[in-house]
């Protein structure tokens, strides 16, 4: 059975649920953090983000409700466009909401949607993962196209032999971002039981739809209009991921480096070198979806100017069978799947990740998967931060600190000072990378040689020579 989302603010015509008393220390320490009421970046999805070192994630001040956006410590001319930034954040993007239903003689079928028009080839796939039937509830997010989408599944019990004895359906919307899903997570809960206990009631649906539909441009190339366009620039970092609201307590970036372990720092050289990571886990699916974006944030980097040309990591979420062709041209991305046979595609992904076995079938990849020194002392320090934290808010009552701030900016400043530096070696008269600057940059001159070669060559650092000193262990 499992456990059920900590619910998002109603939209005012709403029908409230009932309400459901959470269970469990891991809901405690998700409600009690208050990044769960930290603002969202403003962006497309995975290009998106604020964009500059003065704002990374974690160090916002948090706004009031009727406030929601970030608001800009630069000058007078740039916090008009952040003006207009949280304008356009504030309108309604949803292109499209949907109803997807399991028929015992059909398998998964598209039931329902707005716009009519709207191509959801696939979507009823996605919005009922494989092996959905073994669970209650649970959520999904997953990318369709060039949209993102969050889809709540429900499996009723009925006395029915035609739906031999269960009634299995999912609601679900579509975005150009994934991250203001969050703010419609219960209302697709809520509704996905209505449609249970109702079928073929969409009036909801319907009335939501006319509500939250974004405008898109008659080309139909699934760019939003509400956003004006030469404000694009001046907001998007390339190396920068957009913060998710976290509305489910498993999602949280403390209960994703505690499940890894040590493992998080194989996870995140990997992620900073752009490499394609599948994770592998049977449902329930809302969870995973989290660590899926909780990997492409170990690899932010708020230098600017810095992995520009690099491929973006890109957040596919949950994928299937469907997906085999498009993940085939993808250079780097995270994603999730509950269907095993993907273990067996081996050219579509560079690292495995079952459970919390991570693997690859690259032998030139296979060396990063083993700890440091340096990997162990910065899990070591990154264990002793929490502690630390934990002990301040048990002693002073500290309710603003919160785990999910620390993780995302020790790897966040982990980064930044991998590149900082490297940028510092490059532009001196000795471009050398002697066993001295690797460990300024937290790295171990032995154990991480050939991280480091990998990131010279992804990151374009062509001039940089290393030194012989730095020889394999």
């Amino acid at each position: 059975m499992m456990e059920r989302s900590d619910r998002a603010p109603l939209l005012d015509w709403e029908e409230a649920p009932s309400a459901e008393k959470p269970g469990g220390d891991a809901v405690e320490d998700c409600l009690s953090s208050p990044s769960n009421s930290r603002p969202v970046a403003p962006g497309l999805g995975w290009s998106g983000g604020h964009g500059g070192p003065s704002n990374p994630p974690g160090t916002d001040q948090a706004l009031r409700p009727d406030e929601e956006g970030f608001l800009s410590d630069s000058a007078a001319g740039e916090v008009a466009l952040e003006d207009s930034m949280v304008k356009w954040e504030e309108h309604d993007q949803i292109v499209s909401v949907f109803v997807v239903t399991f028929n015992t003689r059909t398998g998964n079928m598209l039931e329902w949607c707005l716009p009519k028009d709207m191509d959801l080839e696939g979507v009823e796939f996605k919005a009922i993962a494989s092996g959905s039937h073994r669970v209650s509830t649970d959520f999904i997010y997953f990318r369709k196209g060039s949209y993102f989408g969050l889809a709540c599944f429900a499996n009723m019990a009925v006395e029915s032999t035609v739906e031999r004895g269960a009634r299995m359906k999912s609601v679900g919307i579509l975005s150009p971002s994934y991250t203001l899903l969050y703010r419609y997570m219960s209302f697709l809960e809520h509704q996905v039981r209505l449609q249970l206990q109702t079928p073929g009631h969409y009036s909801p649906l319907e009335a939501f739809y006319e509500d939250k539909r974004a405008v898109l441009p008659p080309g139909g190339d699934g760019i939003v209009t509400a956003c004006p366009a030469n404000a694009w620039g001046a907001v998007i970092n390339h190396s920068m991921h957009p913060e998710m609201k976290i509305t489910h307590p498993a999602g949280c970036m403390s209960q994703f480096i505690r499940f890894f372990g040590e493992q998080i720092m194989v996870l995140w050289k990997l992620a900073l070198l752009r490499r394609r990571i599948l994770i592998f886990s049977p449902p329930p699916v809302g969870v995973v979806c989290y660590r899926v974006y909780c990997c492409c944030c170990l690899a932010n980097i708020s230098i600017p100017g810095i992995g520009v040309a690099v491929p973006e990591f890109r957040p596919f979420f949950y994928v299937n069978v469907a997906d085999i062709n498009a993940l085939e041209n993808e250079l780097s991305y995270v994603a999730c799947t509950t269907e095993k046979i993907f273990e067996e595609k081996k050219d579509l992904y560079d690292v495995y990740v079952d459970n919390q076995n991570v693997k690859t079938y690259r032998e030139g990849l296979k060396p990063l998967l083993r700890l440091s020194a340096a990997d162990k002392d910065k899990y070591y320090k990154l264990t002793e931060q929490r502690q630390l934290l934990l002990y301040s808010q048990e002693e002073t009552g500290d309710c603003v600190s919160s785990e999910e701030d620390l993780f995302i900016l020790f790897f966040l400043e982990q980064n930044n000072r991998i590149f900082q530096t490297l940028s510092e070696v490059a532009n001196s008269t000795d471009p050398t990378l002697t066993q001295e600057t690797v460990r300024a940059m937290g790295l171990d001159p032995h154990g991480d040689r050939l991280f480091l070669l990998h990131l010279l060559e992804i990151y374009g650092y062509d001039t940089l020579l290393v030194s012989e000193q730095l020889c394999c262990s």
